[in-house]
This record gives C-alpha cells, sequence and structure tokens, in this order.
C-alpha cells in the first residue's frame, strides 16, 4: 500500500510540475487561454477578461507549486486538498469544452503538448483518482526532508517561481514551442500533415491593399518584422527602439514591414506620429499572439526561417 501511496504521489506531482512548469515559461499563453474561456461564446463572463494574466499567474504558480509540495510531503493535507480544488476546477472547464465544443485546446500543458478536449477530460479523470486516492492515505504522505528543510524549498521554489514569470513578461518565454521559434520554417510549417490535421502555421498572411505579399516575402534572405497585433494595446515606449532597429536594418538592405490586425488609418496615424520607416501589412491578430509574445516584438527571417526573435526592451540584442 506503501509503494501504491509514493507511486500515486510521484505521478500527481510530477504531472503538475511538467503542466505548470511549461506554462510558467509562457504565461501570456495562458493569458490568451483564459481570455477564451471569459469570452461571450465561452462561459460569457467577459468582466474578467482584463484580470486574465493575473489569473493565469496566480493557477500556474500555484499548479506547479502544489506539485513541488506534494513531491516534498510540505503540508500534505492543504497541499493534497488543494490539488483536488484546482482539479475539480480543470476538470470542470475540460467537461463543457470537450460536451459544447467551445475550446478545441484548453492549454493545459501549453504549447508543448496538444490533447483533445476529450482526451484532456480523461486525463483529469485519471487525475482526480488518484488525488482522492491520496486524500483517503493523507495521513501516509511524510516529508522527505527533516526539520525546516520542506518549508526552505517550498518557498525557495515560489521565489524562483515568480522570477520567471517577471523575467518572461518582460522579455520572451524562456522556450518556445510553438511553430513560429527560432529555427522554424513558416513554409515547412505550412504543409498539411498526412493525418490531415491543421499545418502548424495557418491563417499567416502579410496582406496589402491589393495582394497577400507572403509567398514573396518568405523568399527573402533579409526579412525584418515589426509585429503589432493591437495598436490599442502596443507599449508605445518600445516605438523608438523600434525606430532605431528597422532604420540601421533598412541600411543594411533588410526588407522591413510592420504587421498589424489594426485598421490602416490608425497604422498611418502611427507610423506619422513615431516616424517609423516601414509601411504596415495585415495579418490575423491571434496568429500574430502566436508569432511572437511582444506587442511590438521583432522577427528576422532568412528565406522562411525565422533566425532572430526578440522583445522591444531586447531589440538592442538583434544582430544585423
Amino acid at each position: 500500500m506503501k509503494l501504491l501511496i509514493q507511486l500515486a504521489r510521484i505521478l500527481v506531482g510530477g504531472l503538475f510540475v511538467f503542466s505548470g512548469f511549461v506554462k510558467l515559461v509562457d504565461p501570456i499563453g495562458s493569458q490568451y487561454k483564459f481570455q477564451e474561456y471569459f469570452s461571450e461564446t465561452v462561459l460569457n463572463i467577459e468582466f474578467l477578461i482584463p484580470y486574465a494574466l493575473p489569473f493565469a499567474i496566480l493557477l500556474i504558480v500555484a499548479e506547479i507549486l502544489l506539485g513541488v509540495m506534494i513531491l516534498i510531503g510540505y503540508k500534505s493535507k492543504l497541499t493534497v486538498w488543494s490539488l483536488f480544488v484546482l482539479t475539480l476546477i480543470f476538470l470542470f472547464l475540460t467537461w463543457y469544452s470537450a460536451y459544447y465544443n467551445k475550446v478545441t485546446d484548453c492549454g493545459c500543458f501549453g504549447d508543448a503538448i496538444k490533447l483533445s478536449t476529450w482526451e484532456t477530460f480523461y486525463k483529469n479523470i485519471i487525475l482526480i483518482v488518484l488525488i482522492v486516492f491520496l486524500l483517503i492515505k493523507v495521513a501516509h504522505i511524510k516529508p522527505i526532508f527533516k526539520g525546516k528543510i520542506p518549508k526552505l524549498l517550498t518557498f525557495l521554489s515560489l521565489a524562483g517561481f515568480l522570477f520567471i514569470v517577471q523575467h518572461v513578461l518582460t522579455h520572451l518565454p524562456l522556450i518556445d514551442f510553438r511553430a513560429y521559434a527560432i529555427g522554424k520554417n513558416l513554409q515547412d510549417g505550412m504543409q498539411y500533415p498526412e493525418d490531415g490535421s491543421i499545418a502548424p502555421v495557418h491563417d499567416f498572411m502579410l496582406e496589402d491593399a491589393q495582394a497577400d505579399l507572403a509567398p514573396e516575402l518568405l523568399q527573402e534572405e533579409k526579412l525584418l518584422l515589426v509585429i503589432v497585433y493591437n495598436l490599442a494595446k502596443v507599449d508605445v515606449n518600445g516605438f523608438p527602439a523600434i525606430k532605431k532597429i528597422t532604420t540601421k536594418a533598412i541600411n543594411k538592405g533588410y526588407t522591413v514591414y510592420g504587421v498589424s490586425a489594426s485598421f490602416s488609418d490608425e497604422l498611418t496615424l502611427a507610423k506619422e506620429t513615431y516616424s517609423l520607416p516601414f509601411d504596415f501589412l495585415f495579418c490575423d491578430e491571434t496568429t500574430l499572439k502566436t508569432m511572437i509574445r511582444a506587442n511590438p516584438g521583432v522577427m528576422v527571417l532568412d528565406k522562411g526561417t525565422v533566425v532572430q526573435k526578440k522583445h522591444w526592451t531586447d531589440i538592442d540584442e538583434i544582430k544585423l
């Protein structure tokens, strides 16, 4: 019996740590997912949309921290009950998504592993069974270290997780699991898999007033794209640095475009206001949010292959 308890403890803790980690390195991705859940067409609680990011951070940190706590055996009763409540929330969300076909990807493992809504629901059923077993046998869950070491490890872990969150919010994700990561070729990503599933790179267009320029631009050896997914939400403090790097790129022979989902007249005004030396093309907002977790952000491509990606705060690190 003790072996089963320890095995369940390791499985639950390991799963929560892994699931929390792949989201911890990219909390903005979870923010977008919660905005989708809060939208009118899903849970219809739109008043929570402005709080999606702090809600996502709270849930991510709680998830990974509880995973650590169950593994080291700190506050076992509180930890297991917290895991039970958290899993019930996940269970409801995944059931709702699966039954009503509202959210096709729950984001339980971020962008690292994609599961269907029903696969995720059944995973949570197994998880809740394991946690109920741990609840029944919680008296047998003991700390793996003596004294104050478990408490110290818990608080050190919390500090580390909060530091990671702060870092990735002001820079870019520590690990990029998406189809627009450095080294990925967008043209290859547009090819549909043999199983008939959706292509990793889809809804990618670079449109001017007449046509989609993406096929042409993805042949360029020196292409720099400035991503401004929504001008109303852009950090205007980044525009001076954007102006500097794009002017330098143009002087070095790069083709430079801004890419946004905002209206063209708003973009024209922004170009004039901040003296930006490039024109804007249109692309779907969701695609732009997937491309880079920055607004504004910069991507450098060589014949469709992403060679550099930077948050505007790190633009000085771009090598041209």
